[in-house]
């Protein structure tokens, strides 16, 4: 279907094979908690779609990255989402390296193998909690001599058992009392790191989402990359570049589960030609809403502006979903419902959109504040 023949172009133009080789195993294989997606992921060079080519990476901008996404999301809603939390990771990790004041040679050959070795990185960060910032901190770094000694759990944590490197993001104060924001990289084999079980849904269980804590884990300085000061208040030019990738990609991976289902619906000509039109139709619409959002951030569209951008195409997105996929089931039919677990399956996943934040009701003052004309704040 049209909606995603541009999105399997660019999945093969970054990523060759890779959407066949999804597409060998079948749906509930792909989305069972020991599926092996990740790895197919990683073999097909997923991990350096947003690294920058001085760094060997792929430096796909905004409008392929969301392509490529919507066509993960359709092939395996669970490699969707968890790889979101990678891109953004790649993408902030990247923004704070060209702000810091220098990069140490180990920081350099970290970021240098993240697409050379398909390294993938996890977040210690806010993602899970859907009243707050996803750029706030879920562990505390306290200053010891040589770095810092992280403590704390991120749950849930996607790619938890694939992770190569835990980010954390970390306020830190210099010795004039001024505050900035430090991004520590932290290996996943450090001493102190341990996995527990915490998905119980079989919804996105390859995603990895199970808790990641950490017990008196040690960063050494040269893994820690910081900025200059910023203003914590109000979301500087790093933090809204995490965020307005995050909001982009995750909107884009739930539209491809969506689209899946709709291509099931077109292909088996179920209702009518009108009732299959306005199907489309909003499915589109919301494709058209991520797209738009991207050509725009690609174009230079940055600040509270970008991020009231991709946060007024992820609010609408969600609507348009909903709708198109309450109409997909019902046109698709009971037996088909009771004929097969991946039309259910695929309906109560991409309600999981509204469950990453931040949500819709945290925002309702920030964002009736910046129609009217002030500064967006996230909280």
């Amino acid at each position: 279907m049209r909606f995603l023949m541009t999105a399997r172009e660019a999945c093969e133009e970054f990523h060759s094979n890779l959407a066949a080789a999804l597409e060998a195993v079948p749906l509930a294989e792909r989305e069972a908690a020991d599926s092996q997606v990740v790895e197919i992921f990683r073999a097909h060079g997923g991990a350096g779609l947003l690294v920058p080519a001085e760094f060997g990476g792929m430096a796909a901008g905004p409008l392929e990255a969301v392509r490529v996404q919507r066509m993960l999301g359709a092939l395996s809603p669970s490699l969707g989402v968890a790889t979101v939390m990678h891109h953004f990771t790649v993408a902030m990790l990247f923004s704070l390296a060209r702000t810091a004041d220098r990069l140490s040679v180990e920081q350099h050959k970290v970021l240098a193998s993240i697409a050379t070795d398909g390294l993938l990185l996890s977040s210690a960060w806010a993602e899970g909690r859907t009243d707050q910032n996803i750029l706030l901190p879920s562990v505390v770094a306290e200053r010891v001599d040589g770095g810092y000694k992280v403590n704390g759990e991120k749950k849930p944590c996607s790619l938890s058992r694939s992770m190569d490197l835990l980010t954390a993001s970390v306020a830190v104060t210099d010795d004039e009392g001024r505050a900035s924001l430090a991004l520590l990289l932290i290996p996943a084999d450090s001493p102190g790191i341990t996995v527990e079980p915490f998905w119980s849904t079989p919804a996105l269980a390859a995603s990895q989402s199970d808790l990641v804590r950490l017990t008196d884990v040690r960063v050494p300085e040269e893994l820690v990359i910081s900025s200059t000061p910023e203003d914590l208040h109000r979301l500087d030019d790093l933090q809204t570049s995490g965020f307005t990738w995050f909001e982009l990609l995750v909107t884009s991976a739930y539209t491809g589960v969506a689209a899946s289902l709709v291509t099931r619906v077109l292909e088996a000509k179920r209702g009518s030609e009108s009732d299959r039109a306005a199907l489309a139709v909003r499915l589109q619409a919301a494709i058209d809403l991520q797209e738009g959002a991207a050509r725009a951030v690609a174009d230079g569209v940055e600040g509270d502006e970008a991020v009231a951008l991709v946060l007024v195409a992820r609010y609408a997105t969600q609507d348009l979903l909903a709708a198109a996929v309450d109409a997909a089931t019902e046109m698709l039919g009971g037996m088909a419902f009771v004929g097969s677990p991946d039309i259910a399956y695929l309906a109560s996943v991409v309600r999981a959109l509204a469950f990453h934040p931040p949500s819709r009701g945290s925002l309702a003052t920030e964002l009736v504040e910046y129609f009217e004309g002030n500064a967006l704040r996230l909280s």
